[in-house]
């Protein structure tokens, strides 16, 4: 039976149907061959090399961080690390055992803080970087490279302010495993290089009988040359950077703040120096300048009276003295006096010319400058406008007058070294960067003669009246407007005439500075001297 024409042409185009479908799904296949051939060949053939080969890192170690005699303020345990590998997982980092063969084993090193918490504050410590910190690079140090996940980084102290410098540069190992990830062979391995090291001007000993000194008490403690290498700096209470820092988190003592360098506090009587600079260099008092101390000076006639320590706590007097004689007997009516004779403005431009109200330009991260009031700063904060009062109050370290303990340590420092204002430092490579603050030798002089009084017999440091070598000093008690609360000071160089040492002390909210912070500053010098001196 013959087709039909019409039945014909139905089956010539179903032929041609399959055909062009058959052209299309080849002309697919090979396309999709040549993307996966040619155009994504390189991805997928790095996709399944990945999947045989791992990149391990190996860790490198920190550079040392030593005192200035040369021993190891913080370093490095070594630790012998082996991997166990994952075919999905990857790989996972383990201690070796006893059975480990030597050819699975590597070396990492884990930080190590000799002094611990007496030293927590300087060296800092080191945490995992987080989210924010993965894949992005240091511009100080580029060839080091990225974060990456895992890897550590300095947190506060030393260790974030010269992290470029004692991070050291990771290394790897390139591996070859199966397809149930078992090591088959090792292809490579690029070993790491370490940081630099850093050689700093702490005094091993110094800094630890500091730190037991200050233990149990709330405060910082600093001692320098007069060139402004750092011998010892406390912070008080502390923690322990070889444990978790999660720990102390949630303390409400605050161990993890640095209040050396970021703690601002009324300097008390500590800033007479200042008002006794700015009077004297202003040709408001000299030699010859007498004041007779009642007790207590008046003002808005008589609605208010500003007493002397001396007359509120014995009902005594000092009657006729002059400059030398008010800085040893801390005597708050002269200073009152002189300081609304100087004037705010004065007050204000010596403050600064003391470095007070910045940075003192230490090397560790997160230094805070203090707060020098002045009228225009009352007005734009306060709203309020400048009594005399208040020149009162900044005249003798009160008031709103903020300093940190290393700007009120710069000011003994600045007597110390016969005028010149030095920036504090701890790396022994860093230069002290000193400058002249613009006081005369004669007025240098008068104001040591002053603390040189505040240290013998008839001064206010009593606990110095029997050392020797002859010191200077100066002692602070603030109010903090708590009832009954003072912040304890007290700062000392020595020997007097050729100062070697300045030692500075706050106890927060600790009583006087004559018997609670003098007495710490006085056995740590016993303690100088006994080394010196076996």
């Amino acid at each position: 039976m013959m087709q039909s024409f019409e039945s014909s042409r139905v089956e010539s185009w179903l032929a041609w149907f399959f055909k062009g479908l058959l052209i299309c799904v080849c002309l697919f296949i090979l396309a999709r061959l040549f993307e996966l051939q040619v155009i994504k060949g390189a991805y997928y053939r790095d996709l399944s090399e990945s999947n045989r080969i791992r990149r391990v890192p190996i860790t490198a170690p920190r550079g040392i961080i030593f005192a200035r005699g040369g021993e190891v303020l913080v370093g490095n345990k070594e630790v012998t690390m082996t991997v166990k590998f994952d075919p999905e997982e990857g790989f996972d980092k383990l201690p070796v055992y006893n059975e480990t063969p030597d050819g699975e084993k590597f070396q990492e090193w884990n930080r190590t803080y000799l002094l611990g918490q007496d030293f927590a504050h300087v060296s800092g410590y080191l945490g995992e970087v987080n989210e924010d910190e993965v894949g992005k690079v240091d511009p100080e140090c580029l060839h080091k490279g990225p974060r990456t996940i895992g890897s550590f980084i300095g947190r506060g102290g030393l260790e974030q302010y010269y992290d470029c410098l004692l991070r050291g540069t990771d290394g790897e190992e390139i591996v070859e495993v199966n397809t149930f990830g078992i090591k088959e062979r090792q292809i490579g391995r690029k070993p790491p290089e370490a940081g630099q090291d850093i050689h700093t001007t702490i005094d091993y000993k110094l800094q630890k009988k500091l730190a037991e000194l200050m233990k149990d008490k709330k405060g910082a403690a600093l001692v320098t040359d007069t060139k402004g290498e750092v011998l010892a700096l406390v912070s008080s209470p502390s923690f322990d950077p070889n444990k978790s820092i999660s720990e102390y988190l949630t303390d409400d003592s605050l161990p993890l703040f640095d209040r050396a360098i970021g703690g601002t506090y009324q300097p008390g009587s500590i800033f007479k120096i200042v008002t006794s600079a700015a009077a004297l260099e202003n040709q408001i008092i000299d030699r010859d300048y007498r004041y007779i101390d009642t007790g207590f000076i008046s003002a808005d006639n008589g609605n208010f009276l500003y007493r002397n320590w001396y007359y509120t706590q014995y009902g005594g007097t000092e009657g006729s003295i002059d400059l030398a004689k008010a800085i040893a007997r801390s005597t708050d009516t002269f200073f009152y006096e002189v300081g609304a004779k100087t004037g705010v403005d004065e007050l204000e431009e010596w403050s600064k010319n003391f470095g007070l109200g910045g940075l003192t330009n230490i090397d560790l991260p997160n230094e805070k400058a203090g707060l020098v009031p002045s009228p225009a700063w009352k007005k734009a904060v306060i709203g309020e406008r400048w009594f005399l009062g208040n020149t009162y109050h900044y005249a003798i370290g009160q008031g709103d007058l903020a300093l940190t303990p290393a700007e009120v340590h710069r000011i003994a420092m600045a007597i110390a070294s016969n005028g010149k204002l030095c920036d504090l430092h701890i790396n022994s490579d860093k230069d002290g960067n000193c400058k002249n603050i613009g006081i005369t030798q004669a007025h240098l002089d008068y104001i040591r003669e002053g603390m040189v009084a505040v240290c013998a017999d008839g001064g206010t440091a009593f606990t110095f009246f029997d050392f020797q070598p002859q010191a200077a000093c100066k002692t602070g008690t603030a109010q903090t407007g708590g009832e009954d609360e003072t912040h304890a000071w007290f700062t000392v160089f020595t020997p007097a005439e050729k100062p070697e040492l300045v030692i500075t002390v706050l106890i927060e909210k600790g009583g006087e500075g004559s018997k609670d912070a003098s007495p710490i500053a006085r056995e740590l010098l016993d303690f100088w001297n006994r080394e010196r001196n076996p």
